[in-house]
């Protein structure tokens, strides 16, 4: 979720025929049952890869329930983040959207124009891409002594 920015209903709802594997990305529809292509790293990749080749089922959604394979609910998949973020000694509840501000920022923060962070959040507004993507403070006043 994090490498994409996709919500968490755009995850859930994902086909394996929708991956794009030689140029690693994602057709997702989003709100407003707008289709965009969205992108993944090559760490995603490889451990995309990795679980799907486990798999020993034959559903087509990209993410399956582990005892008897069919797609992952919305509950279930808040559930595995909240799991894997208690592993990871994380001290405070992650909620799944929390990626997806933290993927915004990170572009933001490395750089990339908002128009852009817009465009793969599949925001329409550049409001609504501001309240997600924010600037830490280190960048913040090293942008602010660059061009004042």
């Amino acid at each position: 979720m994090f490498s994409t920015g996709c919500r968490i209903g755009e995850i859930v709802s994902l086909d394996k025929n929708s991956v794009n594997w030689s140029n690693p990305s994602v057709t997702v529809r989003g709100k407003g049952d707008k289709e965009r292509e969205v992108y993944f790293n090559d760490r995603s990749d490889i451990w995309l890869k990795r679980y799907l080749d486990e798999r020993k089922d034959n559903d087509q959604a990209v993410f399956v329930t582990e005892r008897i394979p069919h797609r992952m609910s919305i509950a279930q998949m808040r559930n595995i983040i909240k799991r894997i973020s208690q592993r990871a000694g994380i001290n405070k509840e992650i909620h799944p959207h929390q990626l997806r501000h933290s993927y915004a920022t990170n572009l933001l923060n490395n750089g990339a124009p908002l128009e852009v962070i817009q465009s793969l959040l599949g925001h329409e507004k550049s409001e609504t891409t501001r309240i997600y993507a924010q600037l830490s403070g280190r960048l913040r006043e090293d942008l602010y002594r660059k061009y004042f």
